[in-house]
């Protein structure tokens, strides 16, 4: 197991920390609803350290990106970044990923922590532009400071305009003291905020200085369990869970990342796939009867037949209901269908709704 560079000030604060994609990460601290509360309605801190982060530099480092990712890479400029995803050569995804585009020559990725040799690899494999291609994530930090108070707690602590950055995009700058942190209007939870990249040894620093600047904005830390019901609640894709190297770009509702406007892995399948139309679709969907769903659980028609299966689901703290995510055959996939998901062989009753969810 790897550790964060804030390893012992999250386990001095009392951080649950639990083994996830390889690191020791802090699940919870006060607690899963607390936490989420937190972010919805204030701010809170979440230690994303271990996410990957490549840099890739070159004269054809767009057309590299062009090769491998769905969306199109073209329409980046300076400081904007792009969801986009990696597809296989099968019809899956070997990850999903957000694209910085630095300069005209550089660009860095950003991946999931479980995928950071998987994807190197992949996109090695495709490097016939001669691209370098550094992996940077054992030496970067990175902190996704999340929720309305956000642009507030922080402001403090650069000169960068914070309240004026648009979403999406991103300034380096000095923050907190330190020179060329990359300042993020990004985030996981929906609910605004920034995320935050720099070399491990400022971790501590930079850690502390947000939560003296944050103290009377009540800023508090916050777990990867508050992090999974936040996204769940905006309908946010999970590799793993949601999307995998089984699941279709398309499949997953993700055919606004998926561009046909140029040559990429897998695109003439997938551009196939969009002409005939899929069989499944990812699906929102709320509980009717008392219940909470879990990944794998079986969803069926009012017969028993199985027509699906739930991929994330929880009980959602800001609503007060249990929700989730899940693959259906694409007849039940319209909102206000009925379906069931087999919970301890019970049929317990669910309707499909729009994420996100309200």
């Amino acid at each position: 197991m790897k550790n964060v560079a804030l390893n012992d000030i999250h386990t001095d604060l009392g951080a649950k920390m639990v083994p996830f994609a390889g690191f020791n990460m802090p699940v919870q601290y006060a607690g899963v609803n607390a936490e989420h509360e937190t972010v919805r309605k204030a701010v809170g801190v979440f230690d994303v350290s271990h996410m990957g982060e490549f840099i890739l530099k070159g004269e054809g480092a767009l057309d590299l990106i062009q090769k491998v990712t769905s969306n199109d890479a073209s329409r980046l400029f300076d400081g904007k970044i792009q969801y986009s995803c990696l597809p296989n050569e099968e019809g899956g995804i070997v990850d999903d990923l957000l694209v910085y585009r630095i300069d005209e020559k550089t660009y860095m990725l950003v991946v999931n922590a479980s995928n950071i040799e998987k994807d190197l690899n992949w996109i090695s494999k495709y490097n016939t532009f001669g691209v370098d291609i550094k992996d940077i994530s054992d030496r970067t930090s990175l902190l996704a400071v999340q929720g309305p108070k956000a642009a507030e707690a922080l402001q403090s602590l650069t000169d960068i305009d914070l309240s004026a950055m648009e979403y999406y995009t991103f300034k380096k700058g000095t923050f907190a003291g330190v020179d060329n942190v990359l300042i993020s209007a990004t985030g996981y939870t929906g609910a605004g905020g920034f995320e935050l990249y720099f070399d491990n040894e400022h971790a501590e620093e930079i850690w502390n200085k947000i939560f003296e600047a944050g103290e009377s904005f009540g800023i508090k830390p916050i777990g990867l369990a508050a992090r999974d019901t936040l996204r769940l609640e905006m309908g946010f894709c999970l590799y793993g869970n949601d999307i995998d190297d089984s699941t279709s770009p398309l499949e997953a509702g993700l055919g606004w990342i998926t561009k046909f406007t140029k040559d990429f892995v897998n695109s003439q399948n997938l551009a196939a796939q969009k002409e005939n139309g899929v069989s499944r679709k990812l699906i929102g969907f709320e509980m009717v009867d008392r219940g909470i769903p879990r990944h794998d659980y079986e969803i069926v028609d009012s017969e028993g037949n199985n027509i699906g299966k739930v991929t994330s689901g929880t009980q959602s703290p800001s609503l007060q209901r249990a929700v989730g995510l899940g693959y259906v055959s694409k007849d039940f996939a319209k909102e206000g269908t009925e379906i069931f998901i087999n919970i301890r062989d019970k049929k317990v009753k669910a309707k499909v709704v729009k994420f996100p969810f309200k």
